[in-house]
């Protein structure tokens, strides 16, 4: 018989630390009634810049309409070939394609899991014998770990290429120093609720320190508009926050900092117990990962028989991601670094993810760590 199944991210858990005070918050904002771009709204964002030293943070509606804003204020369009990596979710390259763009893809490390500097640089030059004109990157800060921010910025600016940093898994790490939020043109994250830093329901923002960027973003997320909501003065969408989502994130903000304390420590104590089975992440040196997801590799063909015999001892699994975006039906016509991405098509056999939560005990963790051992050896 099956040993009961523990959850992969315990949001129980965490409720029952800040249930209270999540409560509070919640019915302030019933009781004032401004449910669209209430007070909360604006609190949060001047708090999410004080937390990650950007100038501005403009929040909106979910991780994807961050990055669809940015790239509308950049003017992406037909013709503009946009350089992010394939192993990553959809909505990377799905806002590209969305606004007529071309998501041109980019091989990954296979140590970090984010975008290979090399293929980048290979890409761009593929992009302009294609007669594409290469405008932008946008790097992906995966499973929570940023990307390698020296390389990729200096082949940006070499290149003449804005930067856009999607750390939708990844808001509250650092990288040699300084906070995601600060690089590139501007940084996006994701409130989704499964995320290191989410809300109760969809959610996301934008962070940066260009002020002209900032302002377009503020008109963007309302339709286009001017001096008021009748002014449109460009092409806009509906990508506003709601003030409920930004009382919730109010209060999960406040305990952020000990919740990525918790996570380093819980991959700590999984590296430890599984490097001599499989393959653990790996941090780059002086990064701090916040640990969305705790991604191993496996040998070839040990996957499914791991999967299983986990799910026996009530441990349930994630594999991100199966299928890379340049395989995928909507987006395999588009143009990727070299023809193939050698290194993304593995990590897809071999990646499996772990339970990983603040509030995962060492009891349980000994459970999973024990369970997969006995498999693998």
């Amino acid at each position: 018989m099956s040993a009961p199944m523990m959850p992969f991210i315990d949001l129980a858990a965490q409720r029952a630390r800040i249930g209270d005070q999540i409560e509070v918050a919640v019915r302030r904002v019933v009781r004032h009634g401004a449910y669209i771009m209430g007070p909360e709204v604006f609190e949060l964002e001047k708090q999410l810049a004080a937390f990650c030293g950007a100038k501005h943070v403009v929040s909106c509606a979910s991780g994807t309409d961050a990055l669809t804003l940015v790239l509308l204020a950049r003017g992406v369009g037909p013709g503009v070939a946009v350089l992010c990596p394939s192993f990553t979710f959809a909505a990377t390259a799905e806002a590209v394609a969305l606004l007529g763009g071309t998501p041109f893809f980019v091989d990954v490390l296979p140590d970090t899991f984010n975008m290979d500097p090399e293929s980048l640089a290979a890409a761009v030059a593929e992009a302009r014998a294609q007669k594409l004109n290469p405008a932008g990157v946008i790097s992906v800060d995966l499973f929570g770990q940023p990307a390698d921010y020296d390389a990729i910025e200096a082949i940006c600016a070499r290149e003449g290429l804005w930067l856009l940093c999607d750390a939708a898994q990844a808001f509250g790490a650092s990288y040699r120093g300084r906070q995601l939020g600060t690089f590139g043109l501007a940084t996006t994250t994701s409130f989704f609720p499964a995320k290191p830093l989410g809300a109760y329901g969809d959610g996301g923002a934008v962070f940066t320190d260009d002020d002209e960027l900032a302002e377009v973003l503020r008109s963007l997320r309302v339709h286009g508009q001017g001096v008021d909501k009748y002014d449109n003065v460009r092409i806009g969408v509906t990508g506003r926050l709601d003030t409920i989502q930004a009382a919730v994130l109010l209060e999960k903000l406040a305990i952020f900092s000990d919740e990525i304390s918790a996570r380093n420590a819980i991959a700590s104590r999984y590296a430890q117990g599984l490097r001599e089975v499989a393959i653990p992440p790996v941090v780059a040196e002086g990064c701090e990962s916040v640990w969305a997801q705790y991604t191993i590799r496996l040998k070839p063909g040990q996957r499914d028989g791991l999967v299983a015999a986990l799910k026996e001892a009530g441990v349930p699994t994630a594999c991100y991601y199966p299928v890379p975006l340049h395989r995928q039906t909507a987006y395999r016509a588009y143009p990727r670094a070299g023809g193939e991405l050698k290194t993304t098509d593995q990590l897809a056999r071999e990646v499996l993810s772990l339970p990983m939560h603040p509030y995962l005990t060492a009891e349980a963790q000994d459970r999973i760590v024990g369970a997969a051992a006995r498999h693998l050896r």
